[in-house]
């Protein structure tokens, strides 16, 4: 199915949100999911479907001084 990540439209195999994070996070940072504009919490990526069309934003804490 055909998605957006981060502004850029891409095909996925992703059934569930936290699948797609795991395609496109490396790391096993703290993500936070923005799903059509709606903050997905944590908890429920694993039991959300995506659709065609989605639009997610993954956002990932940096630490800096």
């Amino acid at each position: 199915m055909q998605v957006t990540v981060n502004g850029e439209t891409c095909e996925t195999q992703a059934v569930f949100v936290a699948e797609l994070v795991r395609e496109h996070v490396a790391t096993q940072a703290r993500v936070a999911v923005v799903l059509n504009d709606a903050v997905l919490p944590a908890a429920a990526c694993a039991a959300t479907r995506l659709a065609e069309g989605d639009r997610i934003e993954l956002l990932t804490f940096a630490g800096g001084g």
